[in-house]
């Protein structure tokens, strides 16, 4: 991160100032003194070398530099609450009021979300996630171990109840220098099957949808390796050691960076589904209900927002 960057505190206060509308309202809400306040802004304005606030007798007021600020701080204060969601979770214990399972990319890149979501409707939930694949979290969830899991795949496990929560593209990529990242027409499902890949190992969803797409065509996956994250194969395919398939989910970033190129196949439509799924015969408990709503309820408003 290049240096100095702004703190945390700061930009929360100036969310405040943009949605209480003055600096003695917003310095009221953080339970520190105007001057206080007003002194911490100009910091913030001097580290961002940008005037946030027009300053007059009358009072303080942002500028259309400090509206647009006011947007990407909520944003960051957002994505703050949620990595404090989640790894809140992670600590949890086996005394904790709902016990929650999910594969690697559901766990990395949306239950976080949802819980921060959880913990402003139901502030007292005390939460604890276990990572695995797609195949461990079926068996925990069959075990009793946990009340709730979230897998990925092209289907349900049939001995478990099930809810679909949104579709998640898997995307065919390589690193700027792989030859083709340099190809303008589509591959094919023959050239995939012929290049070994990085793959996930064996009882992640993202393997089985890429196992199955290939099968449909009679072909077989070939490995030039297999890791067990997303990030791992995220940085080994960075670095130009091999195609791999990931979800479109975990790859924004470095899409935009131009680390990764996203390749298109023309013959095959590589999609699973993300599911919740819990024991049959057993009723959820009341807070992994609320959970699994919040998490049917914003995916459905992220579907929309995206169409």
């Amino acid at each position: 991160m290049p240096e100095p960057y702004p703190d945390l505190p700061s930009l929360d206060l100036l969310v405040s100032v943009g949605e209480l509308g003055s600096i003695s309202a917003a310095a009221a809400a953080h339970g520190i003194t105007q001057p206080a306040a007003s002194m911490r802004l100009r910091s913030l304005e001097r580290v961002l070398e940008v005037a946030l606030l027009e300053r007059s007798t009358r009072g303080a007021r942002l500028t259309p530099a400090g509206t647009a600020t006011v947007e990407w701080a909520a944003a960051v204060l957002g994505d703050m609450r949620t990595l404090l969601a989640g790894a809140a979770a992670l600590r949890g214990d086996r005394h904790s009021q709902l016990r929650l399972a999910a594969s690697q990319t559901v766990a990395e890149y949306l239950v976080p979300r949802w819980l921060h979501l959880l913990a402003v409707d139901v502030p007292s939930a005390k939460v604890s996630l276990t990572m695995g694949n797609t195949a461990r979290v079926a068996e925990l969830v069959a075990a009793g171990d946990v009340e709730l899991g979230f897998i990925e795949g092209p289907r349900p496990p049939g001995r478990l109840r099930s809810k679909e929560l949104l579709a998640d593209e898997l995307v065919i990529v390589v690193s700027a220098g792989h030859p083709w990242s340099r190809r303008r027409r589509p591959i094919t499902a023959q050239q995939l099957a012929a290049t070994p890949l990085v793959l996930r190992e064996p009882g992640s969803g993202t393997r089985e949808v890429l196992v199955d797409a290939l099968a449909a065509h009679g072909l077989d996956v070939s490995g030039a390796m297999e890791l067990g994250s997303t990030t791992a194969i995220k940085a080994a395919a960075t670095s130009g050691s091999a195609p791999a398939v990931v979800s479109a989910l975990a790859i924004g970033a470095e899409l935009r960076a131009g680390e990764l190129v996203a390749i298109r196949c023309e013959d095959l439509h590589l999609e699973r589904r993300i599911r919740a799924i819990w024991t049959p015969g057993r009723p959820l408990l009341p807070v992994a209900s609320r959970l699994l709503a919040i998490a049917a309820r914003r995916e459905e408003r992220q579907q929309r927002l995206r169409s």
